[in-house]
């Protein structure tokens, strides 16, 4: 039977810590960005050119922030992922170590 285990416990372990701190930052960020942060102001991409031909550039600048918000919030989606796939990993290294061969 094929081993699904790809990678060692140090890096599975740094997978996971690094998966926790990206779905915390990412979730946070997304949280600001819906909110409207006027803080991430440079973080959403507009130029001149979008306020200039926008009747109502608020509308136009509040629809990048929420798209800007849903980036975040999918990217740490992917996070969740790839912790889980590291959690997985960790588990098969310790199952691994119990095994006689």
């Amino acid at each position: 039977m094929p081993s699904l285990l790809f990678c060692g416990p140090k890096m599975a372990a740094c997978g996971i810590v690094i998966s926790i701190w990206g779905v915390i930052m990412l979730g946070m960020l997304g949280i600001f960005f819906s909110a409207k942060s006027a803080v991430l102001i440079e973080d959403v991409p507009f130029t001149e050119e979008d306020i200039r031909n926008d009747k109502n550039p608020p509308l136009n600048i509040y629809n990048l922030y929420s798209q800007v918000g849903i980036n975040c919030f999918i990217a740490a989606a992917v996070y969740v992922v790839v912790g889980a796939i590291s959690l997985c990993q960790v588990r098969l290294n310790k199952r691994q170590e119990y095994m006689v061969t």
